[in-house]
């Protein structure tokens, strides 16, 4: 595994999102909790749109364009007209208070 550092966990509060552009990918960071961190691919699999401006409802991104859902954990696609997932990456807190992603991983 490859971890390359996105950002500082207190500039993400908890229920929200922040993109971040690492390793040439475009990719959103998802806190649900203080310890649980998830990063997905920032686009729409029904589209090609970033999901930076949606709305993050517990564990699922709503796709600000046209409603689609996705599974912040595993990219499931949960509502039409997103039928595809979007990839996920492996994603960790350092001891050190970091935001880490590992792109090589991405499911």
């Amino acid at each position: 595994m490859s971890w390359l550092r996105a950002c500082r966990v207190e500039e993400i509060a908890t229920g929200s999102t922040r993109t971040v552009h690492i390793g040439g990918e475009m990719v959103l960071i998802c806190r649900l909790s203080n310890d649980e961190m998830h990063a997905v691919e920032d686009r729409c699999s029904h589209d090609g749109a970033g999901l930076a401006d949606g709305a993050l409802h517990g564990a699922e991104l709503e796709c600000p364009r046209h409603g689609a859902r996705f599974d912040v954990a595993t990219g499931t696609a949960l509502r039409m007209p997103a039928v595809a997932p979007i990839d996920t990456y492996p994603t960790r807190i350092s001891d050190d208070g970091w935001v880490e992603i590992d792109l090589e991983e991405a499911k």
